[in-house]
């Protein structure tokens, strides 16, 4: 470790090699305060050779407690988070801060995700599969899960760069709908519907959900990466929406960050801190026990609760190495001061993720559910207008 005044401490051969310019950062290490390093590292006051699994790993030994038993709340400030989580999710400031984070550069993101560019959690069903197999794979499972078939009206809310909704079409024959608060985005999977010929039965539109017309409802609908930033006080009012806006018998697929411990929104020992204030402002998480009692809150029946945790550890994991091989390219990229620090926390976020995964600081669950039923006895006898069989073997039956 390079110290500020000129000195260096530790051994030679060491697997990291630190060059600290601020003496501040030597009391985060000291106290632990992994998510004040990393902004010290955003903020450019040291800099490290070596790999960011090597980093993971110290940051983990250093912590002086659990993050998550670290962000236990009182009832007071639980109160105050309410309060505030009520306050900061308008239409317009959710707008600014999708904005905020997935408008930052498209070929950034081109960089280090798969060529489809799904920016959600992989689903690794055998473990050689590479991350764009696996998203391949996760792009099928929730297809699966949600039993779409030919001819049905599919609604992907927060499309991000349209890999579930061209999925959906290309292989199962759907009318997909999608909706994003990006106009990044938004211009480019309008671009590859029309490159792909898609026109006719696939639309991308720019929308919040709480705009979404519910006249003609949908037959299934998927929620993939978006929940988190609807709020915790939203969430009631969020899955009522879906609700309304698929068919009696349809089905709904939630697929979501939760929090590991029971009733904090974010990670302590300043984790949480930095990824609000560098990567995703307005962010909440929620075990997922409060995410089933929201949604039953909202008239939704529970169907199918799949964790998929390690395998959001192996995605982040995939991405940060497929960034680390490119530094050279995302600089060029992300050429402007502001630019090197997005880098730098994008870095730090990537790793910090998979660790906090392998750890169960957090997880990922998928959710199947439908609107509560109306007391038919034969559920269990394929009736129709019913989606859910009631039978897992209907995901993995050979189509």
């Amino acid at each position: 470790m390079a110290l500020p005044d000129g000195g260096k401490i530790g051994p030679a051969d060491a697997q990291l090699h630190f060059m600290i310019r601020d003496h501040a950062v030597l009391a985060h290490f000291a106290a632990g305060e992994v998510g004040a390093l990393g902004e010290d590292y955003v903020d450019g006051k040291f800099d490290f050779d070596g790999s960011m699994r090597d980093l993971m790993r110290l940051a983990a030994g250093i912590l002086p407690g659990s993050p998550v038993d670290a962000a236990q709340l009182g009832w007071l400030t639980s109160l105050v988070r309410r309060l505030v989580s009520v306050w900061r999710h308008s239409v317009d400031r959710d707008a600014r801060q999708i904005e905020f984070h997935y408008d930052l550069s498209d070929e950034f993101y081109a960089l280090w995700l798969d060529p489809r560019r799904v920016y959600s959690c992989a689903y690794y069903r055998e473990p050689g599969m590479t991350v764009a197999q696996a998203q391949e794979a996760k792009l099928d499972h929730i297809c699966r899960k949600l039993a779409l078939k030919s001819g049905e009206r599919f609604l992907d809310v927060g499309g991000g760069w349209g890999g579930l909704m061209l999925w959906a079409a290309e292989h199962y024959d759907v009318d997909v709908t999608g909706i994003t608060l990006s106009h990044n985005q938004h211009a480019y999977v309008n671009q590859l519907i029309q490159e792909k010929g898609l026109g006719g039965r696939v639309r991308m539109e720019l929308l919040d959900y709480r705009k979404l017309d519910e006249s003609n409802p949908y037959d299934k609908i998927s929620s993939v990466g978006m929940f988190e930033h609807v709020g915790r006080a939203q969430l009631t009012g969020y899955f009522s929406k879906l609700r309304r806006l698929v068919r009696p018998g349809g089905l709904i697929m939630n697929h979501g960050i939760t929090a590991g411990g029971i009733s904090n929104t974010e990670l302590g020992a300043g984790m949480g801190d930095f990824i609000e204030k560098f990567i995703f402002p307005g962010g909440e998480l929620s075990h997922i026990h409060y995410v089933l009692q929201t949604m039953a809150e909202a008239g939704l029946e529970d169907l199918d609760v799949e964790n998929i945790r390690p395998h959001y550890a192996r995605t982040l994991w995939a991405w940060s190495d497929a960034l680390e091989a490119r530094l050279d390219e995302a600089r060029a990229i992300l050429s402007t001061p502001q630019g090197e620090r997005s880098l730098r926390a994008y870095r730090m976020y990537l790793a910090g993720c998979a660790m906090g995964f392998e750890h169960g600081w957090i997880a990922l669950h998928q959710i199947i559910a439908q609107p509560q039923p109306a007391g038919r006895p034969d559920e269990l006898d394929y009736p129709e207008g019913q989606a859910y069989p009631w039978r897992r073997d209907y995901i993995y039956a050979p189509r």
